[in-house]
């Protein structure tokens, strides 16, 4: 990834170009062969590059922002992404634009939690926690919160454990709405049912930031007890970690210049 100026990323931030770049027409899956993509790295977009357009040439970034600045300077044709995430980046620079393509649609991803292979006990409290928010309706209003119609998010409180044992939750707090740093805080869909799991599960939460691509690893050194970070169910994933119940569908989309 290349080094920026700081007044660059500003100026990402507030949705300013900062240099003109040449026009790409990118309308699908298609028309990424031979172009220069951007994914985040360790995720599934970046797996479908690397798998489904080897003519591409990959740029890997620690977040989906570090890829939309070098897209929005023209360094990268477009940004492959989770939806959800896309949306974020493109509601904060209009200059940007989501393409979607059908095989993306027919082919949807399942978030879970990650969990230690073998910790059963932990994988059930888990999937107990899942069950159990989807049928009280702490799971709808969670989506309510996170992904409203009108965009507009709301936060919920935090939910609060007086259990003595803690449970390290780790995530990359760059994943908006499902995990991301508010003022000094990491929120986000994840991190709310993360600290629901940790109180059925009479434990204190304690959220650990991390790339995205260490969080496996991370597991299973024992560093972290689970991962809540957006992660989808893969083959390739689950010879080294145990899933949880699947609690979201998410498709990739393409991000480009309009």
């Amino acid at each position: 990834m290349k080094k920026i100026t700081l007044a660059c990323a500003a100026l990402l931030m507030a949705g300013a170009l900062c240099a003109k770049p040449k026009k790409v027409e990118i309308n699908s899956i298609a028309d990424l062969e031979g172009k220069k993509i951007g994914v985040q790295a360790g995720t599934t977009g970046e797996l479908f590059v690397q798998e489904e357009v080897p003519s591409a040439k990959l740029s890997s970034f620690k977040s989906g922002m570090d890829a939309a600045l070098d897209l929005k300077n023209g360094a990268i044709d477009a940004v492959v992404l989770d939806e959800l995430p896309a949306q974020q980046i493109v509601k904060r620079n209009p200059k940007l634009k989501i393409i979607r393509d059908p095989y993306f649609a027919a082919n949807k991803e399942e978030y879970a939690i990650a969990i230690k292979k073998g910790n059963s006990e932990l994988l059930n409290s888990i999937n107990a926690t899942i069950a159990e928010m989807k049928k009280n309706g702490d799971y709808e209003a969670l989506v309510a919160a996170f992904m409203p119609a009108d965009g507009n998010i709301k936060i919920p409180a935090s939910v609060k454990s007086t259990g003595s044992k803690k449970l390290k939750l780790g995530t990359n707090a760059a994943f908006p709405p499902f995990e991301y740093v508010e003022g000094t805080d990491i929120v986000g869909f994840d991190i709310t049912m993360g600290q629901k799991i940790a109180t059925n599960a009479d434990a204190q939460i304690v959220v650990i930031d991390m790339a995205f691509d260490s969080l496996i690893p991370a597991l299973q050194a024992g560093t972290i007890d689970f991962i809540a970070a957006g992660m989808s169910v893969t083959e390739e994933r689950k010879k080294n970690v145990d899933f949880s119940d699947a609690y979201f569908a998410s498709e990739q989309v393409i991000i480009v210049r309009k």
